[in-house]
């Protein structure tokens, strides 16, 4: 079951009010980390919701981030919606198609749900990149970001944008930690446990697994629209297999089904990226063995390494506090 403990719960406050303070703190490259922070952690947070809370490792959610962006672009430059109606669309359309990936593939466990979610990857990709009408590998550009001038706000500048960011980071935080907590979210937690039990018990469990998809992949196109937006071009590498293989990275990183060791691992990965990046281009190897030396560690990533840690010292306290007090011997 869905819980956020006192730790859990901190955690998320420092992390948001750390993203607050760098956001007024930091200069225009800071800034751009940030806001590709934020918007990786939309990202992550969709996927922990699948892959740690309900089983499904998936390979398909940078294609589902690409699907918001495409959706996205194509609404205002084809459709010729306004910017906060093509957000819309682009979010619903990713939804929709993420809830019939999750139907098809509710019927597959493992290793076979991972490849089945990676070739519907694949496929898109493939389809923006050979059609034309989606920009083929040239991709599109002159995106457009939403007008606030009305409330004296201007997302072209960075600070207004990474702030913009931030907020829409803390309402999907606030959004999935309800999903998760409804009945939906307890019903996909008892198919990861017992998929059999829940099926006797009566639950129709391809349906709720595709619901849950489809709620996932509307915060991915949400997080496709942001990326969108931020640079103002997308491109077909932004639906690549190897966005959904480091968004996954992340999620171990950070803590699989922690809900908030995924964020934190977001932010891990992208200052390692920039930092290690600026001495080597070899900076993903960096990054591997540290991905290898968390998991071999059998620690739930950064975050499950602490929350254990701290657990068995409190426990530890806890039998120093309630073992009786040996009487002394008689002499």
């Amino acid at each position: 079951m869905f819980h956020l403990s006192p730790l859990r719960l901190g955690t998320l406050a420092l992390l948001f009010a750390g993203a607050l303070f760098s956001a007024f703190a930091s200069g225009y490259a800071g800034l751009e980390i940030l806001t590709e922070i934020l918007i990786l952690a939309i990202l992550v947070i969709a996927l922990d919701m699948v892959a740690g809370f309900g089983g499904m490792v998936s390979l398909c959610h940078g294609a589902l981030m690409g699907a918001g962006a495409y959706a996205f672009a194509m609404a205002g430059m084809s459709l010729g919606l306004p910017v906060w109606a093509a957000m819309l669309f682009a979010v619903l359309f990713t939804g929709a198609v993420g809830w019939i990936i999750g139907a098809i593939c509710a019927g597959s466990h493992g290793i076979y749900f991972i490849m089945v979610t990676l070739a519907f990857g694949q496929m898109g990709y493939a389809l923006v990149f050979e059609s034309p009408f989606f920009g083929g590998d040239d991709g599109l550009a002159g995106l457009a970001r939403p007008d606030l001038s009305a409330l004296g706000i201007d997302l072209n500048r960075s600070r207004a944008f990474a702030l913009y960011c931030l907020a829409a980071l803390v309402l999907v935080a606030l959004a999935a930690a309800q999903i998760l907590r409804s009945g939906l979210g307890r019903a996909l937690v008892g198919i990861r446990d017992n998929e059999r039990r829940m099926r006797a018990l009566g639950l129709t469990v391809w349906r709720t697994k595709a619901h849950l998809f489809g709620l996932s992949g509307m915060i991915a196109g949400l997080a496709g629209v942001l990326a969108a937006q931020h640079v103002m071009y997308i491109s077909p590498g932004l639906m690549a297999w190897t966005v959904s293989g480091e968004a996954l990275v992340v999620v171990i990183l950070g803590g699989l089904g922690t809900f908030v060791g995924p964020i934190l691992g977001a932010a891990a990965f992208v200052v390692l990226r920039h930092e290690i990046g600026a001495l080597t281009p070899y900076w993903h190897l960096v990054v591997g063995l540290i991905l290898i030396a968390v998991v071999m560690s059998r620690a739930n990533g950064l975050f499950g390494f602490v929350e254990g840690r701290l657990a068995r010292l409190a426990a530890r306290r806890t039998a120093k506090a309630d073992a009786p007090h040996r009487e002394p011997r008689d002499a």
